[in-house]
């Protein structure tokens, strides 16, 4: 799933606690932070293996196992909680993409249905006919109905969740279209290199 939708995620999870923790703007922040900050790591998808950000230890269960027992630790439930907001987002990446779960055996696993068995084993040739290999994961993602209708469905739940238990931090779902316009600009800027890649090639 995108940023925003992790966004999403992160909000329903914050808001629904908050009916029982009574979260600070701080608080509810983290929690709502941890569940897609990963997903800053397309910022260094060159480093990548495949241009797959999945594949970095970002995208493992690692850090928020480590978060987890920080939180632990310093006896503070907001940072357990976010540890639990991080894992969530890594367990959903293993639905639509797979993700590299515990990083060490270097290979994403998960459901994959955004994926054919034969593009993910054979991923090197497909992505070689894109002028921008990213753009084969954006076309996919956004073709696919089932991942429309998911981020469809969260945000209505995010609506829902926030007005409901959270009403006071209802403005923070602001930054959900920030994440919104950041992938759709990226979706189409890498569409239009494509299309006039495509163009100069006749």
């Amino acid at each position: 799933m995108h940023i925003n939708s992790h966004f999403a995620v992160g909000v329903i999870i914050a808001s629904i606690l908050n009916y029982f923790f009574k979260f600070t703007l701080l608080e509810f922040s983290l929690i709502v932070l941890f569940s897609f900050f990963c997903d800053f790591d397309v910022l260094f998808i060159k480093f990548a293996k495949d241009h797959n950000h999945r594949l970095l230890i970002t995208h493992s269960i690692i850090p928020s196992i480590i978060v987890i027992i920080i939180g632990y630790i310093l006896m503070w439930p907001v940072l357990i909680i976010c540890g639990f907001s991080y894992s969530i987002h890594i367990i959903i990446d293993t639905i639509d993409w797979g993700t590299n779960f515990f990083y060490f055996q270097k290979k994403q696993i998960g459901f994959k249905f955004l994926i054919s068995k034969d593009e993910f084993e054979n991923l090197p040739k497909y992505l070689a006919e894109y002028k921008v290999p990213e753009y084969f994961f954006d076309e996919k993602y956004y073709n696919n109905k089932i991942s429309i209708a998911i981020e469809t469905l969260l945000f209505i739940l995010m609506l829902i969740s926030i007005w409901i238990f959270a009403l006071n931090y209802v403005f923070l779902i602001l930054l959900y279209f920030l994440g919104l316009y950041f992938h759709l600009h990226r979706h189409f800027t890498l569409k239009r290199i494509e299309n006039n890649n495509k163009k100069s090639s006749f």
